[in-house]
């Protein structure tokens, strides 16, 4: 980790340093090097921790006594590197926070360190006792210690804003009318937020006040806060950064967490959740690479699934010509069969949910010249669209609106329709074999037979190419935030695509593609992840950022061709397949932890 304390050739005054140069330390007696400590009364040192005045003991020397420590012998110690000096800092920004004050003292007095510039404590003291008119004196011999000739300025500036709410809580209406326009205003800077101050004054009450401000009112918690943003404009060889100790772990914690193989939860701001003795670890056993259920109601090959967008719901097409739409169980996420969906002659191929879930549509394979449109929650047909016999309609995508969808097949057929089936656009000779809709409302992704992705907008009508591959793209998907694709490429298995950039990023090793259509998708806490089906009869999921495969799922018997991530559950997966079955997909169950580590897995470590 980086360091952010001062370079050594800093001035001792701004720096944590060795008080002594010859290798000795100082005295102990009756020294307060750390610049914390405010006043001394009768023996009793008195520190500020964040505006909470603690009254300390007898002093350094009786607990260093206690603890059996000669603190105040002069001895030969060892010069403190940079990186040491700041550790020490750090522990006793932390130890201060918690309002150990003569712990803190003790430290820096053995180490010869001092936390702060005592200009920097006095100003702390005064922003915590709420003297601004010293507090904006002690600006000007900070000034020289800033790095930035502005800071100064925003400082003062964040100092009066506390200041002039203060007054206005306090009834002070006079008072504060002075602030803002003797002291804020001729700083001219950032007017905008001024004029919004002034709006304050109109205020009826102390509490209209915090609520229209959103401020917690005066006291310590907000000068608490104003502090903290007023540490950012100081260097930390003069002031620490706010908990930076703290800020430090935290980074620490998210990294493990983000190079994990199989970490597939929140991500906990907080350190409450994490060890901090131990490196982060998650088991694959926790991870969906174990079978929780195998769905054997449909009676031929099973071409699709898909997990509805509020992960309560997954609808499976198969060649038997049905759609089956099965529950998901809230508490053991098990899955009943629910509604069954008939009558598709050529079979079903490919299906998508509305944005509310309450539609779905079913497109057959590539000789079917029609499409299905079922109300979900009714189980009524609300549309049965065909232009013409000679269409070949087989993939559809649902404009953000939910009132309108695209749809559209390799034979030249690409149109946007209503949710009656009604006619709104088309697009002339454009084979269509995916399809993805932008979350603007009006472009449209599609793949097509030229081995490209081209967005086409129905509003202007104009298009133009985004990906280009070199073999056929048998099928793509979008990942939420609408950034990258994911595709299914014959002969070469599956690539990451940056739209944006229109760059490739990754290409993913060990699936089994040839020309068969085969879906991946995105899944996992927050898109971490990405399955696959193949034609070795597997399942296979990365990391994002992971070339090799985390884990390869064995259980079916012929080509799996469509995998869905349940986008609700992280840990809930199904896998769709020629063998008739469809697979759910979990962690391990706690009574059966050995089956798991039957499975063949490949637990390559990640590219950092």
């Amino acid at each position: 980790m980086q360091s952010n304390g001062a370079g050594q050739g800093q001035d001792s005054a701004l720096t944590c340093q060795n008080s002594a140069q010859n290798g000795e330390s100082s005295s102990a007696a009756g020294v307060h090097s750390n610049g914390l400590l405010s006043s001394t009364d009768n023996g009793n040192s008195v520190g500020t921790s964040n505006g909470a005045q603690t009254v300390q003991g007898s002093g350094t020397l009786a607990l260093s006594a206690g603890l059996g420590s000669d603190v105040g012998s002069l001895k030969k110690k060892k010069r403190l590197s940079q990186s040491e000096e700041d550790v020490i800092r750090l522990i006793g920004q932390h130890l201060h926070g918690l309002g150990l004050n003569q712990t803190v003292d003790l430290l820096m007095q053995e180490s010869g360190c001092r936390l702060e510039h005592p200009a920097a404590t006095k100003f702390r003291n005064h922003v915590m006792e709420g003297e601004w008119d010293k507090a904006e004196n002690d600006l000007s011999e900070l000034k020289g210690l800033m790095h930035s000739p502005n800071a100064t300025v925003r400082m003062k500036f964040l100092l009066l804003q506390q200041k002039y709410l203060e007054y206005l809580e306090d009834g002070k209406v006079l008072e504060a009318l002075q602030v803002l326009r003797g002291e804020l205003t001729p700083l001219k800077y950032n007017t905008d937020r001024i004029h919004v101050l002034s709006g304050y004054l109109m205020c009826s009450h102390a509490e209209d006040l915090r609520v229209k401000a959103e401020w917690e009112g005066k006291g310590v918690g907000s000068r608490s806060k104003l502090l903290d943003k007023l540490q950012m404009y100081l260097p930390p060889s003069v002031m620490l950064p706010p908990r930076r100790l703290h800020t430090l772990l935290r980074q620490a914690v998210e990294l493990q967490r983000e190079r994990c193989l199989y970490h597939n939860t929140k991500l906990d701001a907080s350190l409450d959740s994490a060890s901090l003795l131990l490196d982060h670890v998650c088991s694959r056993k926790q991870f969906p690479c174990y079978t929780q259920q195998i769905l054997t109601e449909h009676c031929n090959e099973v071409w699709f699934c898909k997990f509805s967008n509020d992960g309560t719901k997954l609808a499976t097409g198969s060649k038997d010509t049905t759609v089956l739409v099965w529950q998901v169980e809230q508490d053991t996420h098990q899955l009943k069969l629910w509604r069954m969906l008939e009558g598709h002659a050529y079979g079903v191929s490919y299906l998508a949910w509305s944005p509310d879930d309450t539609y779905l549509i079913a497109c057959g394979p590539d000789d079917c010249a029609e499409l299905w449109l079922w109300n979900v929650q009714t189980g009524e047909l609300r549309t049965k669209m065909s232009q013409s016999h000679e269409d070949s309609l087989t993939s559809v995508a649902w404009n953000p609106d939910g009132k309108r969808f695209v749809t559209g097949g390799q034979r030249g057929q690409f149109y946007q329709c209503d949710l009656d089936g009604n006619l709104l656009d088309s697009w002339e000779g454009v084979r269509v074999q995916c399809l993805w809709c932008v979350s603007d409302g009006r472009t449209v992704l599609a793949s097509d037979t030229h081995q490209r992705i081209r967005s086409y907008n129905f509003e202007d009508l104009t298009d133009r190419n985004i990906v280009q591959e070199d073999h056929p793209i048998m099928s793509f998907t979008v990942s939420k935030n609408g950034r990258l694709a994911l595709l299914n490429v014959a002969t070469q298995g599956v690539h990451l695509w940056d739209l944006q950039d229109r760059v490739l990023v990754r290409k993913y090793q060990g699936v089994t593609q040839g020309f068969y259509t085969i879906h991946s998708c995105f899944g996992g806490h927050n898109e971490d992840f990405i399955a696959s089906g193949s034609e070795d009869h597997k399942v296979y999921i990365w990391h994002k950022r992971s070339e090799l495969p985390v884990a390869e799922l064995t259980g079916h018997t012929r080509t799996v061709n469509c995998v869905s991530w349940n986008p609700c559950v992280p840990s809930i997966m199904a896998s769709a397949s020629d063998d008739g079955t469809v697979r759910i997909w979990g962690p391990a169950p706690f009574q059966d932890t050995q089956e798991v580590d039957s499975f063949s897995e490949n637990c390559n470590s990640m590219d950092s």
